[in-house]
C-alpha cells in the first residue's frame, strides 16, 4: 500500500466486488455503506441468514474476507462513531473510543510551538462537533475539558477554543516554498513570522525525541546480509 495509487485501486475494486456481492445476494441488506475496508450495515431478515450472507461474502474472493460484529444492546461502534437505537428506532450518534484509550494527547509542556498544542484542542473540538448529535454534545465536551486539563491545558485555553467562531476562509496564493525549523521558543518562532509574511510556509518540529535517547533493542544488521546488496566488486 506504498504507492499513491494503492488506496484508488482498491476503492475501484472494490465497488466491483460489492456489485458481483449484492446483485448476486439471495435476500440483500436494508443499507450497506462502506468507507475503505469498514462497512455498516443494516439487516432486517434475521441472524440466521445474516451469517450465511457472510459466506456468501467470503466466498466471492479466497483474498476478500469478511468479519462481523452485530449490534449489542442496541449499539454498535463504526470508525470513531458510536452508533445507538433510540427508543423510537432512530439512530444516534456519539464519539467512540476503545477501551484500551488512554485519552493521552500532546501534553502542554511538550517543546512544541503553542499552534500545535491549540490545534490538538482543535481537532477534538471539531470531531465532537461533527460526530455527536445535540444530545450527546455536551457530554463529549465535558469528557474533552477533563481529559485536556489530565493532559496540562488550562480550563481557560480549553473555553476559548470551544467558545471561537469559525474562521472564514480567504483565498490565499500558494506557498512559495516550504521550511522546517527546530522550534525554540522566542527564537525560531520569530524566523517563522518574517518567512510567512514572505509567503514561505514553516513547520516546526521538537529539538528532541525519545527515539533520539532510547537505543535499539535489535541487534544490529551486518551491512552484507542487508537487502539491496547484491555484490560486492
Amino acid at each position: 500500500m506504498g504507492n499513491p495509487l494503492s488506496p484508488v485501486i482498491a476503492n475501484f475494486y472494490m465497488e466491483k466486488f460489492e456489485s458481483i456481492a449484492l446483485e448476486s445476494a439471495v435476500l440483500k441488506p436494508k443499507i450497506w455503506y462502506r468507507y475503505v475496508d469498514d462497512t455498516f450495515v443494516i439487516w432486517n431478515h434475521g441472524l440466521d441468514s445474516l451469517h450465511f450472507f457472510l459466506k456468501h461474502l467470503n466466498n466471492i474472493h479466497p483474498n476478500i474476507q469478511f468479519t462481523m460484529e452485530c449490534e449489542i444492546n442496541g449499539r454498535l461502534p463504526f470508525l470513531d462513531i458510536l452508533i445507538s437505537k433510540t427508543d423510537s428506532l432512530n439512530l444516534s450518534f456519539s464519539v467512540y473510543r476503545k477501551p484500551t484509550h488512554t485519552d493521552r494527547y500532546l501534553n502542554k509542556l511538550s517543546n512544541h510551538h503553542p499552534c500545535q498544542k491549540i490545534g490538538v484542542i482543535k481537532t477534538l473540538f471539531d470531531r465532537a462537533k461533527k460526530v455527536s448529535d445535540p444530545t450527546h454534545l455536551d457530554e463529549e465536551l465535558q469528557h474533552l475539558r477533563m481529559s485536556l486539563q489530565a493532559n496540562g491545558y488550562s480550563l481557560l485555553e480549553i473555553n476559548k477554543v470551544f467558545s471561537s467562531k469559525p474562521k472564514q476562509l480567504r483565498e490565499k496564493l500558494p506557498h512559495l516554498g516550504m521550511v522546517f525549523l527546530p522550534y525554540i521558543g522566542g527564537v525560531t518562532d520569530k524566523i517563522g513570522r518574517i518567512l510567512e509574511k514572505n509567503n514561505i510556509k514553516t513547520i516546526f518540529i521538537p529539538t528532541k525525541k525519545i527515539s533520539e535517547f532510547l537505543r535499539s533493542p535489535k541487534d544490529p544488521l551486518d551491512p552484507l546480509t542487508a537487502s539491496g546488496v547484491y555484490k560486492i566488486l
